[in-house]
């Protein structure tokens, strides 16, 4: 079940009835796809963040912060992390809301990065329209490969110890001791608690909001105008920069898996090989302009640029490996 259908059915109305924009044109595509994101992306910013904030005051988040940079895991952290995109139904602009609400939390940067990738790359859609489309062997292979490369992208940015790159202002909400030490001790009012969350939650509102806007706006217009035969002409060839020039063109573009699918399944159809549609599939459905615009409020530049190295390595590595042997 489509979880956000109802933000689809509102977008149809709004945009082919309300402004009568003409279904499957350019500008259709475009105005519906900004009206759907948008929505969609607040919505999850404001429940995520809420959910988050409150959790943060009741429960023991220092803990958990001392049991995962405390204990030797031995990587089952990431792959926890890596597992938890898994069952996210999100885009690579929809976690960004869960992405902060790590980050608030001081949750380790490394494991944080391990869901960020692995929430757009590996989910619901990876798992059950591959199985029918590319078959099982493809699909084991593409979930393996997606969950490893999120969880050694989130060791080695660990590994780098990056976290003097993010943006100081998503790391000072209170704590419930401090906020409880501001009452000397005293039963905090539900009222002044209630203020304080929301106090928290429009402070990341306010911040990020404007770069989703824009975002999603280039995201709709890509999204829109850019035509699928003049994506095939160029990666149909079997050289060897083939692949690299299927994760740069996707890379700027901005769609969910659910939606680029079907366009993958095209492409291969159209004589595309495997492992260059995947790579292309891997570059639209986890970095995106509108994501970068997001995240660089997020973090400075040389975490933004390190995080998209990594990624785009390892979509070309990937796509190397499905060539090489399928």
């Amino acid at each position: 079940m489509d979880i956000f259908s109802l933000i689809q059915r509102f977008a149809d109305i709004a945009t082919y009835h309300w402004l009568g924009i003409v279904p499957r044109s350019y500008w259709g595509d475009t105005v519906n796809f900004f009206i759907y994101d948008l929505i969609k992306i607040a919505l999850l910013m404001f429940v995520i963040n809420s959910i988050v904030t409150v959790t943060q005051y009741y429960f023991p988040m220092e803990k958990v912060r001392h049991i995962l940079t405390k204990r030797r895991w031995y990587g089952l952290d990431y792959l926890l992390a890596a597992l938890l995109g898994v069952v996210t139904p999100f885009c690579s602009c929809s976690s960004i809301p869960l992405f902060i609400g790590f980050i608030s939390a001081k949750i380790p940067l490394g494991v944080t990065f391990a869901f960020l990738i692995s929430s757009p790359l590996v989910n619901e859609s990876s798992l059950y329209l591959f199985p029918s489309i590319f078959g099982l062997k493809v699909t084991l292979l593409y979930n393996a490969v997606g969950i490893l490369v999120a969880v050694l992208g989130g060791m080695l940015i660990n590994k780098l110890k990056m976290e003097k790159y993010l943006q100081p202002e998503f790391l000072k909400f209170k704590s419930r001791k401090e906020i409880e030490i501001e009452y000397r001790g005293a039963l905090v009012p539900f009222r002044d608690l209630l203020k304080n969350w929301w106090d928290n939650v429009w402070t990341i509102t306010k911040k990020v909001f404007p770069y989703v806007f824009i975002g999603v706006a280039v995201g709709a217009l890509i999204h829109g105008f850019v035509p699928q035969d003049l994506v095939v002409s160029y990666l149909s060839r079997k050289d060897w920069w083939v692949v690299p020039l299927a994760v740069l063109i996707g890379a700027p573009l901005y769609a969910n898996s659910v939606g680029v699918i079907p366009v993958i399944e095209a492409l291969v159809g159209k004589g595309v090989p495997l492992g260059t549609a995947l790579a292309f599939m891997t570059a639209i459905v986890t970095i995106s302009i509108p994501e970068g615009l997001m995240l660089s409020r997020l973090m400075k530049k040389e975490l933004l640029f390190t995080f998209f190295a990594i990624t785009i390595s390892a979509m070309i590595l990937m796509g190397y490996l499905f060539n090489a042997i399928l």
